[in-house]
Parts: structure tokens; C-alpha cells; sequence
């Protein structure tokens, strides 16, 4: 929604590849940002349409179809999961069943794709699990992007 223009206010489809076309703004890659990223990048791309500040944009998800990730290795329900919500790494494995008997909690890792490249994010749930969240803080725990693996040995 873009407040105070209503001509540009709509729903769009963000494509397979990441990205939707948008009014005065053209293509907009959508792929792994937020909903306040994209709130910023259209902002910023209607800003030479206006002479004043630009109406407030306002971007959130009506139907997040294309957020999906996996739980791999010893979790009681391993597989793909598209959970509807952004979840972090530690409600994705709660939605994977939890942690077997012999989970490996302190070795957990996000398979993290970034064009070519593979990035691994090392988590450490272990002490969270055991109930002991002392000086956790949230990137302790990240969010899961969609497209993400998360391994547990």
C-alpha cells in the first residue's frame, strides 16, 4: 500500500524468480528481503515521482507460498516445510519435530545459498534447549530464508 496515492496501492505476485513489477518503480527483486526492506527500496525508487516526501509504503505478505526451507539430519520429522510465517532456526526445529536422542544441538548448521556460493551459518542451540537462555541474543538464534537447509547432526 502506498498511503496517500490510492492509484498505486495493489497486490503483486513476486514471480519464480524473485521478483514483481511494480508502478514508477519497474522490477523489484523481492528474493530474500524483508518486508521492510522492500517498504525502503520502493520508497526510494518513487522518490524522484514526487516533489515532496513520498507517501508511506507499507509492504506485507498476503500469501508467503514461496517461503520454504528444509530440516535435514536427526530430527524426528525431517523435510521441507513452508510454514506460512518467517520462522527463526529454532522454531524451524520445532516444526521438524525436534531434536532426536542423539541430535547434535551445539553443532547445528543453515546452509545458506547466495547466487553461486554456499554460506554456512553455525547455530548453537544446545543451552536455549536446555532452558538456559543467558545472554542470548538474536543472532544467536537467526531467521530462516527461504531456500535455506538446516542440518542436524
Amino acid at each position: 500500500m502506498v498511503w496517500g496515492d490510492e492509484r498505486l496501492q495493489r497486490v503483486v505476485r513476486v514471480l519464480p524468480d524473485g521478483t514483481f513489477a511494480f508502478p514508477l518503480v519497474g522490477q523489484v527483486v523481492a528474493a530474500g528481503q524483508l518486508p521492510s526492506d522492500l517498504e525502503r527500496i520502493i520508497t526510494a525508487a518513487l522518490q524522484p515521482q514526487y516533489r515532496g516526501a513520498v507517501p508511506q509504503v507499507t509492504v506485507s505478505v498476503k500469501n508467503p507460498g514461496g517461503y520454504q526451507f528444509s530440516v535435514i539430519g536427526k530430527v524426528r520429522s525431517p523435510g521441507t516445510y513452508t510454514p506460512g510465517r518467517y520462522v527463526n532456526a529454532l522454531e524451524a526445529i520445532s516444526l521438524a519435530g525436534g531434536p532426536t536422542e542423539f541430535a547434535s544441538m551445539a553443532n547445528v548448521q543453515i546452509l545458506r545459498k547466495s547466487g553461486q556460493q554456499v554460506q554456512t551459518i553455525r547455530v548453537r542451540l544446545n543451552n536455549v534447549l536446555k532452558g538456559d537462555a543467558t545472554g542470548l541474543t538474536e543472532s544467536d538464534i537467526p531467521f530462516i530464508q527461504s531456500g535455506d537447509t538446516m542440518v542436524v547432526p
